[in-house]
């Protein structure tokens, strides 16, 4: 059977990784509060039917880039955001011949947990 993903990744590749994903994390979170306030303006503008171009738009659209090219981070690498809020990350990798997922949440200070591709957060059980 062909493996689902093209990158897989130990317990250490995912390990080194954590710095710059805490940082990519923060970033995507003060950028949505940053979207989520321009949103906030440009929607009362238009509440009051006033021309909602110029600074405000361009800094939405310079936010939108920006959130998109720190997701690029993780999908360049085949890491997937599971839920931005909790800052749950999940690394494809191999466990007893068998394609898993390696499942790190942003608060734990090691990648310490797996879970099956298809059974999720709800799977998940303490790598041995």
């Amino acid at each position: 059977m062909a493996n689902k993903f093209k990158k897989h990744y130990t317990q250490d590749e995912a390990r080194v990784l954590l710095p710059a994903i805490q940082q990519w994390l923060k970033e995507l979170m003060d950028l949505r509060v940053r979207l989520k306030d321009l949103d906030c303006k440009l929607k009362e503008g238009l509440q009051h039917g006033s021309d909602q171009g110029g600074e405000t738009v361009n800094a939405w659209l310079r936010g939108i880039v920006s959130f998109r090219a720190v997701l690029h981070e993780f999908e360049k690498r085949e890491i997937q955001v599971k839920d931005l809020e909790r800052g749950l990350i999940d690394f494809p990798a191999f466990l007893g011949g068998e394609e898993v997922f390696l499942c790190w949440e942003k608060d734990e200070d090691d990648v310490e947990f797996w879970h099956g591709l298809d059974t999720g957060f709800a799977g998940r059980e303490r790598l041995t």
